[in-house]
């Protein structure tokens, strides 16, 4: 048996749905689901989440067009709601990557930041990029583990 059978997609309707090729599983080994995932949870009890950009999972647009803090909270409810989804949840993120526009607009991303993340604050890197899908001012990516 393949490590990756040992391994299971997550998917849920509470975050938008992946706008690329990420984890597609009519590509790896559950040909008849045909979805896209949000994040895999490994059989050792670890999440890894697609990153997750600010889109309103239900409209598939985006949310807080010029705003990084708000787009900053989506981002932030939408990993949230994957990681639910995956039996995990924020208090369980042991680090996230946040990939920022503008290096400038850090110190708002950290103020919703720290609204999510309060009792326990995960390993973090912060990295300013050129681009992000659909133009979006941040994406927020994490591992967990299965609470």
């Amino acid at each position: 048996m393949s490590s990756q059978t040992k391994s299971t997609i997550v998917s849920t309707e509470d975050a938008p749905k992946a706008i690329g090729p990420y984890c597609d599983l009519s590509y790896y080994f559950f040909i008849f689901l045909n979805k896209k995932a949000q994040a895999i949870k490994t059989a050792n009890g670890l999440v890894f989440s697609s990153g997750c950009i600010p889109l309103d999972p239900k409209t598939m647009e985006i949310v807080g067009e010029n705003d990084v803090q708000a787009q900053t909270e989506q981002c932030l409810k939408n990993l949230e709601s994957v990681l639910k989804a995956s039996g995990s949840c924020l208090n369980s993120v042991v680090k996230t990557t946040v990939y920022i526009k503008d290096m400038n607009q850090f110190s708002k991303i950290n103020e919703v930041y720290s609204k999510f993340f309060k009792d326990f604050k995960p390993a973090r890197s912060c990295v300013e990029v050129a681009r992000l899908p659909k133009d979006v001012l941040v994406e927020i990516e994490a591992i967990a583990t299965v609470i």
